[in-house]
C-alpha cells in the first residue's frame, strides 16, 4: 500500500512536529524573552563586558560547588548549539522564508539572550544532587527545588521529551551523507540518501567510526566532554567565520544591500513564507533550533559550572546567542546571499550551504565547508549524549545513567544505516515541547532571579573586582 492517508505515521509526525511548533511557540519564546529582557532591565546588555571577563577567568572560586568551569560550560553550551542549525538550518530558513527570515532570528537571538540570563541563574540557584552526591542542573532540577514537589510532573514531562529530543539521529544521518559524498563516491553516485541500502557497508564503516569517536568521549561524563569543547569548538567558530569573512570583503560593495533586503523581507507582505507572520515563524523555529534559547538543554551544562553566584553564569549564558546566531548563523545567511544561489532552487539545506561557498571559495570552498561540518556535527552529538544522559538519571537513577549512553551509541549506528525523514519530524516535535516546562518555570521564578541580580549588581558596584558571599539564602542554593 503506496497511497498514504491522513493516519500514516509520516503524516502524523509530520503533524505532531507541525504541532510543536505553532504560533503558540512564537509567544512562548519570543514573547516570554522580551519579558526578560524588559523586566531585568536590559541587564544581558549593559554588563556584557563584565559576561566576557567572568569567562576569560577574571572573577575565579576555587571553593564552589560544580564540575566545570564558566568557560568549559559556556563552550560545551556552544558546542550543542553551533552545528547543523547555523549551516543547513539558516538555508532551509532563507529558502522557507525568505531573507527576511534571517532578521527575525536576530530578533530571537537579542530576546533569546535575556532568556538564557534567567534560566541559566535559576541552574545554579536550584540545581540538585543525584544518589552518588554528584551537582546536577537543569529544568527539572528547577522545577522541583524551585517550584516545589507538586510540579515534578511537569519536570517528568521535559525528561521524557528531551530523551526522544537529544537522540543524535539527525546530525549523524547527515554527516554520513555529506562524507560519503565528499570522501567516497564519483560525483555521478552523489544525492543517493542515507539508508536507501545502496552503500550500506560504507555507511555501516562510517557509523562505527563515529561511534567509536563519540564513546571516548562521552563515556568520560560532562568533565571530558568540556575539555574537547574547550579546545575544538574556539578553533572550529574562528574557522567557519574566516571563511565568512573572506567572502564578505571579496564582496564588500554587496553587503549593505544584502543586509537591507534581509530587514526590507522581514516585514514584507509577499514573502515566500507566506507574509510576515510565516517568516516570522520560520525565523523563530530556526534560531530556537540553532541557540537553544528556552529549550532547556543549555540549563542543564550551565548548572553544572563552578561557581556559587547564579547571576554570573546567567550573565555566561547569556553570550550563546549572540556568538551563535548574531555571529555564525549571520556569517552562513550573506554567504548564501552573496552566492545567489538559493534563487535557483533545486538546492535546500546543508546542499544549498555547499552550494553556496563552491560559488563564493572556488575550489577548496567546500572542503572547507565540510570540515567545519564535521567539527559543528561531532560537537554536537557529544552534548546532546549529556542532556540525554541527564534527562535519564533525573527519571531512573545516576546509576543506570550508561544504559542511556550505552543506547545512544547504538543509535548512532541505527541513524548511519536508515533514512530519517519520519523519525526526524517526532524529533523536532519532541525538542519543541522541552520548552514548555523549562519557559514556564522560568517566568514563574523570574521574580527571584531579578532580586539575586540586583544583589549580585550592587555587590559588583560597591566591591569592584572583589565578588563576595550573596545576602540572599535563596541565590547561593
Amino acid at each position: 500500500m503506496n497511497e498514504q492517508t491522513p493516519f500514516d505515521f509520516a503524516s502524523l509526525a509530520a503533524q505532531f512536529a507541525a504541532f510543536a511548533w505553532g504560533p503558540h511557540m512564537l509567544f512562548l519564546l519570543v514573547g516570554g524573552g522580551l519579558f526578560f529582557l524588559i523586566y531585568s532591565g536590559l541587564a544581558p546588555f549593559r554588563y556584557l563586558k563584565h559576561a566576557i571577563d567572568i569567562v576569560r577567568g577574571k572573577y575565579p572560586e576555587a571553593d564552589a560547588a560544580g564540575n566545570i568551569s564558566h568557560a568549559g560550560a559556556l563552550s560545551s553550551a556552544m558546542a550543542g548549539t553551533v552545528g547543523m542549525g547555523n549551516i543547513g538550518g539558516v538555508a532551509l530558513a532563507i529558502v522557507a522564508g525568505g531573507p527576511g527570515a534571517i532578521f527575525w532570528m536576530w530578533i530571537s537571538a537579542l530576546v533569546g539572550m535575556a532568556t538564557k540570563f534567567f534560566t541559566c541563574t535559576l541552574a545554579i540557584m536550584y540545581r540538585g544532587t543525584d544518589e552518588t552526591g554528584r551537582v546536577r542542573g537543569g529544568p527539572m532540577y528547577i522545577i522541583t527545588h524551585g517550584l516545589g514537589a507538586k510540579w515534578k510532573p511537569l519536570a517528568v514531562f521535559f525528561c521524557l521529551v528531551g530523551l526522544v529530543g537529544n537522540f543524535p539521529l539527525f546530525n549523524t544521518n547527515q554527516l554520513v551523507q555529506i562524507l560519503k559524498e565528499y570522501l567516497f563516491l564519483s560525483p555521478g553516485d552523489t544525492g543517493v540518501a542515507v539508508g536507501s541500502g545502496e552503500h550500506f557497508a560504507l555507511e555501516l564503516g562510517m557509523g562505527l567510526a563515529i561511534m567509536t569517536l563519540v564513546a571516548l568521549v562521552i563515556l568520560g561524563g560532562i568533565k571530558r566532554i568540556a575539555a574537547v569543547a574547550i579546545r575544538v569548538v574556539p578553533a572550529m567558530i574562528l574557522l567557519y567565520v574566516g571563511c565568512a569573512l573572506y567572502v564578505i570583503f571579496s564582496h564588500l560593495g554587496e553587503v549593505p544591500m544584502h543586509l537591507w533586503r534581509i530587514v526590507e523581507d522581514a516585514f514584507s507582505v509577499q514573502s515566500v513564507a507566506g507574509g510576515i507572520l510565516g517568516t516570522m515563524l520560520t525565523g523563530v523555529k530556526r534560531a530556537a533550533f540553532s541557540n537553544e534559547a528556552g529549550i532547556g538543554t543549555e540549563v542543564m551544562v550551565h548548572g553544572n559550572a563552578k561557581t556559587s553566584e547564579p547571576v554570573k553564569e546567567g550573565l555566561v549564558a547569556m553570550l550563546g546567542p549572540a556568538i551563535d546566531t548574531l555571529l555564525v548563523c549571520t556569517a552562513t545567511a550573506l554567504i548564501i546571499l552573496i552566492s545567489g544561489v538559493w534563487e535557483q532552487g533545486g538546492a535546500n539545506g546543508i546542499s544549498l550551504s555547499s552550494a553556496a561557498f563552491a560559488e563564493t571559495i572556488p575550489g577548496v570552498g567546500p572542503y572547507l565547508l565540510l570540515i567545519c561540518v564535521c567539527f559543528f556535527a561531532i560537537t554536537t552529538i557529544f552534548t546532546q549524549a549529556f542532556y540525554g544522559s541527564q534527562c535519564f538519571a533525573f527519571l531512573f537513577g545516576a546509576r543506570r545513567e550508561r544504559w542511556y549512553l550505552y543506547l545512544y551509541l547504538l543509535a548512532i549506528l541505527f541513524a548511519a544505516t536508515n533514512s530519517l525523514t519520519d523519525i526526524v519530524n517526532i524529533i523536532d516535535g519532541a525538542y519543541g515541547l522541552m520548552a514548555i516546562p523549562t519557559m514556564t518555570a522560568a517566568l514563574l521564578l523570574a521574580p527571584r532571579v531579578r532580586a539575586a541580580a540586583k544583589d549580585y549588581f550592587r555587590r559588583l558596584r560597591s566591591q569592584g573586582d572583589e565578588i563576595v558571599g550573596s545576602d540572599d539564602p535563596v541565590e547561593r542554593r
